[in-house]
């Protein structure tokens, strides 16, 4: 019996140390962006990967994949919330918390607003967007080596990767 409590509290102790994974020790760490845009917060959680000399734009699908649904980062999905009512590029969307999918293009990108908060984006629903929108992607200033999400105090949020920036507005 002794043997047996022994044994479960290390078992226990065990599973509560890896439980715990330090994130922020990962390849890609955790990062968030907020910003109060009039009354209206906006925060992003995201996974910030990194281009470590690959071709992160690819059409084949091993790292960002081009025509092809990306959770917008790495690791979990990325969510985006907001506090009220928004418009993305003016559409409505109601305070919540969602998904942040994206579909890279060559000269434009979707932004998806997505009901479905899972695992990346394996598991990835079409019927379950709450807006979609297509904005124009432009060559970054400068070249960004991790995943960068930035939401300026009008409500511009810009999202950086390698040599790529996308912006979409949220009012």
């Amino acid at each position: 019996m002794k043997k047996l409590l022994i044994f479960t509290t290390l078992l226990l102790i065990a599973q509560i140390t890896f439980a715990q994974e330090d994130k922020s020790k990962r390849p890609s760490p955790p990062a968030q962006a907020k910003q109060t845009v009039g009354s209206k917060t906006i925060t992003i959680d995201y996974s910030q990967p990194s281009v470590k000399g690959r071709s992160v734009w690819d059409p084949a699908g091993k790292v960002a994949p081009i025509g092809k649904v990306w959770r917008t980062g790495a690791n979990e999905t990325t969510t985006i919330e907001f506090s009220d009512d928004v418009k993305l590029e003016g559409k409505s969307v109601p305070k919540g918390k969602y998904a942040l999918f994206t579909i890279p293009g060559e000269k434009d990108w979707t932004v998806i607003i997505n009901k479905g908060i899972k695992w990346g984006a394996f598991t990835y629903k079409e019927d379950e967007d709450v807006v979609r929108v297509t904005v124009p992607s432009k060559k970054a200033k400068s070249f960004q080596e991790k995943f960068k999400i930035d939401i300026s105090k009008k409500g511009e949020v810009a999202m950086v990767w390698a040599d790529t920036e996308v912006d979409f507005n949220v009012k």
